[in-house]
């Protein structure tokens, strides 16, 4: 039960990702099989589907990459002892309190400030976004990082 409760997240990930996969293949079957019509209007319709399989596939790896990433450079840090600890007032609901989130966020900020080539600066800096509730500039800011952790490794 605690294995089950530790990789959660990844089992989630994994079941989502062989549906896309699943799909991925069906479309690529029809794609294949408007591509053998003769009619030109079904060619057209097969190549517009063919693209899709593409992107779907490029997308999903983008993805995996990512969290890989993420949970590569998390592991790191807290084994350095260096990830901020979760200490945030939560909703009953189990989120964050974002006021709370917002509060803590400045000391964050200077962190990348004082030290704007330092990998471990921007995932903290990713990690108080996402607290905040900002996940656009979560993933630019853990994206950062893993480009960083990259170049000093």
């Amino acid at each position: 039960m605690e294995w089950l409760k530790a990789h959660r997240t990844k089992l989630w990930v994994g079941g989502v990702a062989l549906l896309l996969v699943f799909y991925l293949v069906l479309t690529f079957n029809r794609a294949i099989l408007l591509l053998a019509d003769p009619q030109p209007i079904a060619k057209a319709i097969g190549a517009g589907y063919l693209v899709l399989p593409i992107i779907g596939a490029w997308a999903l790896a983008r993805e995996i990459m990512f969290g890989a990433g993420l949970e590569r450079l998390g592991r790191e840090l807290d084994a350095e002892g260096g990830l901020p600890e979760d200490n945030l007032p939560r909703t009953p609901g189990g989120r964050i309190v974002r006021a709370a989130a917002d509060a803590e966020f400045p000391a964050f900020q200077a962190g990348v400030e004082a030290a704007p080539s330092d990998w471990r600066s921007w995932y903290r800096l990713g990690l108080a976004y996402d607290a905040s509730g900002d996940r656009k500039r979560a993933r630019a800011a853990m994206r950062r990082a893993i480009a960083l952790h990259r170049t000093s490794v």
